[in-house]
């Protein structure tokens, strides 16, 4: 009869990925990997993907079993991001995001959208989604005719950056490690 140890206590890690890293353990390729950025000897993982050139936050972790469980979609934890476009952006952009757009031959579940900041040049947005496909934020606005300018991740359900800074990282609180749980 053999005991299977598993370890009493798991890590939860929040980072500030800055543009410029790759969201995986190891990079064939030799580039930056966001584990560059934090130094603990124990082998974490990242919660999902930030791509190369967006910023914000990242969860990692060693618990398998939680990082699986967040990545599924019938989970719909909604990420949110800060994105800048170039242009401005009509109110009947914004509600073609909220109902859903057809990217790569499906159509996305709707969005909340929240205007931030606008000028003839460029535009800031406010965009929740749960869903997480590939380049998904940056192909719904290709898809209403606008370009990403910059794209931050700030926060993963009621988890956010929280002060810190590019490139900075902490371990989540019990509150944090709670919510993720529930």
């Amino acid at each position: 009869d053999k005991k299977i140890h598993e370890k009493e206590e798991h890590i939860y890690i929040k980072l500030y990925k800055p543009e410029g890293y790759i969201t995986t353990v190891k990079d064939q390729f030799n580039r930056k990997t966001v584990l560059d950025l934090i130094n603990i000897s124990e082998r974490i993982y990242p919660i999902g993907r930030l791509d190369y050139d967006t910023s914000g936050l990242l969860l990692l972790t060693d618990d398998g079993d939680l990082a699986n469980k967040l990545m599924h979609p019938k989970y719909r934890i909604f990420k949110t991001y800060e994105v800048e476009i170039k242009g401005s952006i009509s109110e009947a952009s914004i509600n073609m995001l909220r109902n859903g757009v057809l990217i790569d031959g499906y159509k996305t579940a709707p969005a909340k959208v929240k205007l931030i900041n606008q000028s003839q040049m460029n535009t800031s947005v406010q965009i929740s989604i749960h869903e997480g496909k590939n380049r998904q934020v940056r192909k719904m606005f290709k898809k209403i005719g606008h370009r990403v300018i910059k794209l931050k991740r700030i926060s993963f359900g009621n988890i956010n950056l929280g002060g810190l800074s590019e490139g900075q990282w902490k371990y989540l609180t019990d509150d944090e490690v709670k919510y993720l749980k529930r």
